[in-house]
């Protein structure tokens, strides 16, 4: 990512300077999947560790089908690979891109899908008609693309998982597109830091010529500008010493690192990347404002308000897709092997067990366990 900056210059009836300013612009990063892949994924610790933590956590639990067939295609959707490392990467993508695809294979002369696969989400792009309408995907390969059309019976073998985007009915929108400032601002200032510290720390200030009444020709004024702003202005310049002569004076202006507290903006840009993924701060070990009081609270929250919503979606997704091939398919997800819902578990149990006027088999019927 490329910092912008701005550059100001004063200049004096009576006295010559240059002041520079190192202030940041209102220029952003992108939002496409492949950006959002390389500076949020690949390029921000934070948003990476949010990443895995949602991804990782959704997969652990396991889905359920009502036909065995499905059963089988969700536990083992491709040859030597499991059906956890699927939804990782469906469930990933969905958090990086706010889109993921799959893609069910199928044998010739049968019907039933006997293979699914993820689709990148950044090779993926929606193909339409004249009027707009979505009539397929287009899949990017490495020579040219394919286009996945629905088939003769209208059933799609893409599946198609997106979240909530208010101006787009085809495509979603992802939670690291919505924390891109944040993001951009985090990986901004550990860039700046960096440049800080490479070039001994110093800070930004003004250049002063002649104290009584001298003042440079235009032509000097500026060739100086000129060799400000292309050696001594960007985040990769940051407190590079500067070569005085000709009666030029440094006078530092700016605040240093530690008055401009680096490292505050990082942690406050950290924690609003994790709320756009509904990470609790004290999990990343975010130090600030923690609205839990507990560790175990804080966890809670992390798998009731934001991995048990996500994969109840999936859950139901595969299940109407798949629907279409198999005979009304219920998938859901097993939250008995949950640890995080044990706690809850137990409490549901015990006021089951406490309340006499019901019958044993209605008190298995309500603590879910089959008869």
């Amino acid at each position: 990512m490329k910092w912008p900056w701005q550059t100001v210059e004063t200049r004096a009836a009576h006295t010559s300077f240059i002041a520079l300013a190192n202030l940041p612009g209102s220029g952003w990063g992108q939002t496409d999947a492949g950006s959002l892949m390389r500076d949020g994924f690949a390029g921000n610790a934070i948003a990476y560790r949010c990443v895995r933590m949602i991804a990782e956590a959704a997969a652990s639990i396991p889905l359920s089908a009502s036909d065995e067939s499905v059963a089988g295609l969700l536990s083992r959707p491709a040859p030597e690979a499991a059906g956890r490392v699927l939804l990782e990467r469906l469930y990933g993508d969905l958090q990086i891109a706010g889109n993921a695809w799959a893609e069910a294979v199928t044998l010739p002369g049968e019907t039933a899908p006997k293979g699914l696969f993820a689709l990148r989400a950044d090779t993926v792009r929606p193909e339409t008609n004249g009027e707009g309408g979505l009539i397929g995907w287009a899949v990017r390969k490495r020579r040219g693309e394919r286009v996945i059309h629905r088939e003769a019976d209208g059933w799609s073998p893409v599946l198609h998982l997106k979240l909530y985007h208010p101006s787009d009915g085809v495509l979603g929108f992802s939670p690291m597109a919505a924390a891109r400032k944040a993001l951009d601002l985090h990986n901004g200032a550990a860039a700046w830091a960096k440049a800080l510290i490479e070039n001994a720390a110093r800070p930004s200030g003004a250049l002063v010529y002649g104290g009584d009444g001298a003042s440079l020709t235009p032509a000097q004024f500026d060739r100086l500008k000129e060799e400000l702003e292309s050696a001594h202005t960007g985040k990769f310049n940051a407190g590079r010493p500067l070569l005085l002569d000709g009666g030029l004076d440094w006078k530092p202006m700016s605040l240093s690192p530690a008055e401009m507290d680096f490292a505050g903006t990082r942690h406050a840009a950290a924690r609003e990347i994790a709320l756009a993924f509904g990470v609790p701060p004290m999990l990343l070990g975010i130090p600030g404002d923690n609205t839990y009081a507990t560790y175990k609270e804080a966890n809670l929250a992390f798998w009731r308000l934001t991995i048990l919503p996500l994969v109840q979606k999936v859950a139901d997704a595969l299940g109407v897709w798949l629907s279409g091939r198999f005979d009304e398919v219920t998938v859901k997800p097993e939250l008995d092997d949950v640890p995080a819902f044990s706690a809850e578990r137990d409490a549901l149990w015990a006021r089951v067990d406490a309340a006499s006027f019901l019958s044993a088999a209605e008190k298995r019927a309500l603590a879910g366990v089959e008869r």
